[in-house]
Formats: structure tokens, sequence, C-alpha cells
């Protein structure tokens, strides 16, 4: 593929300084060359998703500009904490609105990977296993061996950045070289 590949990360924590949001920011700074990670700016203003405003004369600007956004991307790059055992509601909340028109929402086909942090010792892998499934009904194409669950988040980032983690950012290199990837060789 020629050019750079472009991938959109939708963060499922909304607190400024939340440890996902620092693993997406590394994923920026560090993308490897020919890819262009940018994080959306703006889940928290999108409404729950209501098929009653899901229309021409109603959708809201912030859906609009969510789905806009995401027709534009490459791939997606989906970083999730998890709250009482799954995936945040603004990034569910996300992934119906790109669900929709279904089979023609942004993820449809859509190379997707999901990483995260968490406190706790596994890293967040309900969370991330629920945003998979979630992502993949909505038609994503999901890359199951592109996967990163941090523990310990509390302790590891207390005094670093992920950014500043050599070893959470070559696993991030990884996942994000899986997705230009499967952008070139998309699943059969």
């Amino acid at each position: 593929m020629s050019g750079h590949v472009h991938v959109l990360a939708l963060v499922g924590s909304l607190r400024s300084g939340s440890h996902n949001r620092q693993l997406a920011e590394a994923a920026v700074k560090h993308a490897p060359e020919g890819v262009e990670v940018t994080l959306y700016e703006g889940l928290a203003e999108v409404p729950f998703y209501d098929e009653d405003i899901d229309t021409d004369e109603r959708r809201p600007a912030a859906a609009t500009r969510l789905r806009e956004t995401a027709a534009r991307a490459d791939a997606f790059l989906l970083v999730t904490p998890e709250y009482n055992g799954t995936m945040p509601a603004v990034l569910k909340n996300a992934i119906d609105w790109l669900s929709r028109p279904f089979g023609a929402g942004a993820l449809a086909g859509t190379p997707t990977a999901v990483v995260g942090t968490a406190f706790g010792q596994y890293g967040g892998v309900w969370a991330q296993d629920d945003a998979r499934k979630s992502a993949g009904i909505a038609g994503a194409t999901i890359l199951e061996d592109a996967r990163l669950a941090i523990p310990g988040s509390v302790t590891r980032f207390a005094e670093t950045h992920p950014a500043d983690d050599s070893e959470a950012v070559a696993q991030l290199r990884q996942v994000l070289s899986a997705l230009a990837a499967g952008i070139e060789a998309p699943a059969s």
C-alpha cells in the first residue's frame, strides 16, 4: 500500500489523565513509519445511540462528526480500560454509532485492534474481549492476534508515561504494524 495508513484511536476513558489515553498518546507518538495515528477527541459529546435521532434531519452534529472522521480511517485502534468487568459505555456507544447503517457503517470491513491497560493483574482483558466482540458484530475486521493488555497500570505508569515505557512502545508498534499489514492484505 502506498502512502500513509491512517489509524483512528478511540479511547474508552474520558479522564484527561487516564492511562489508556496515555497509551493512545504513545501510539500517536511512536507509530511505525508509514502509519499515522489520530486520537479522536469528542466521544463525550456523542449522545447515546437512538435510532429515532439517527436520521438526516435529527442526527446530532457530534455523531455526524464521529462517523465522518471514522469513514476516513483505514483502521481502528480501540483503547479500553475495564469498568466493572467490561468496556466503558462511551466506547460501546461509539461502536453503536459506527455500526450504522447496518452493514455499511464505518467499522464494516475495517481492520481493528483492541488494546488497553488496567489496574488488575490481567490488564483489562474482559473489557478488551467485549470490545472485540461488539466491534466484530458491528462488522469490523478484528485482528485477533494484535493484542496488548498491560496489567498494574496504577503502579506501572505512576511515574512513567506509556510513551516512555520501552516495552509498552514496542508492543504498541507491533499492534500498529499488524493493523497496517491488515490493510495491505485484507482477510478473505
